[in-house]
């Protein structure tokens, strides 16, 4: 008898234990969405003004980067930054249903795991930047680094995913013949969507915070030169405030925030909506 996804579905929907799951939700009526596109940028508008108004150093004097060059280059922070999340997902996925496999690998490798999440990322990029640099290849440096501090953030929640599959639906399943990649195909990978989604979201965000240092790679060459930083909005943000062009530094911070909230509303919203059908309850 073969296992149908529309089984699943009705296991699912019959299952009334109470599991716990990190869950991230976003406004849905259209009042509320208003409410937040309108809200957010009000609220780093006022931070701003008040910044201003007691620090008028802070307002933006002098010549500046035009509008546009600022956010071509945030499309390739970016692009960077999807290369990384697609290396990141391809590596997180196997190692999340490896470490899964059974109690005595679990015992063995997720310990190992959170040894290694817990190295700070920056204490590895010299040596990152070492390897690269022989093979003149600084982009690829960067990117690496990003695919670091993504990467743990998506087998964690994975593993999480995982560990919330109720046992009497993983029976099931085996009971109607599902081994192997079927079964990996029939019930891991629909019951990962809704954490591969909220681990996706935040390993995303884990790569923004460390682009402005990952695209700032001068400090970590010896006799190394601003010329050899990456040309993206985390280098013009740490070069803006380094040479005090507070214009150009509010620009990149505007290309990032567009950027990021766009990518949320447009891309996350719709994909944490699609998810919710997946998550067993």
């Amino acid at each position: 008898m073969r296992f149908r996804h529309g089984t699943i579905e009705e296991m699912k929907r019959s299952h009334h234990a109470h599991l716990h799951h990190v869950a991230i939700s976003y406004p849905v009526s259209f009042r509320e969405r208003i409410y937040a596109i309108v809200l957010g940028p009000l609220i780093i508008v006022g931070l701003m003004g008040l910044a201003f108004y007691f620090y008028p150093d802070l307002a933006p004097t002098g010549q500046s980067l035009p509008l546009s060059t600022i956010f071509l280059a945030t499309a390739y922070t970016a692009f960077r930054l999807f290369i990384a999340y697609v290396c990141a997902v391809v590596v997180a996925v196997p190692l999340a249903i490896l470490v899964t496999y059974s109690t005595k690998v679990e015992k063995v490798l997720l310990p190992v795991f959170d040894v290694l999440q817990s190295i700070p990322i920056l204490a590895l990029f010299p040596v990152v930047i070492m390897l690269f640099i022989r093979f003149n290849d600084l982009n690829g440096a960067a990117i690496f680094i990003l695919f670091l501090s993504m990467l743990w953030s998506i087998v964690f929640t994975l593993v999480g995913g995982l560990q919330l599959i109720p046992h009497d639906i993983s029976d099931a399943a085996r009971i109607f013949g599902l081994r192997g990649f079927s079964y990996v195909r029939g019930l891991i990978l629909p019951a990962l969507v809704p954490q591969f989604v909220t681990g996706s979201i935040l390993a995303v965000a884990s790569g923004w915070n460390i682009t402005i240092v990952a695209e700032v790679l001068h400090t970590y060459i010896p006799g190394g030169t601003s010329a050899q930083d990456l040309f993206g909005v985390g280098s013009i943000l740490v070069s803006a405030a380094a040479h005090a062009q507070n214009a150009t530094f509010l620009g990149a911070v505007f290309a990032m925030v567009v950027v990021i909230a766009a990518f949320n509303f447009f891309v996350w919203q719709k994909l944490l909506h699609y998810s919710q059908r997946f998550r067993f309850e």
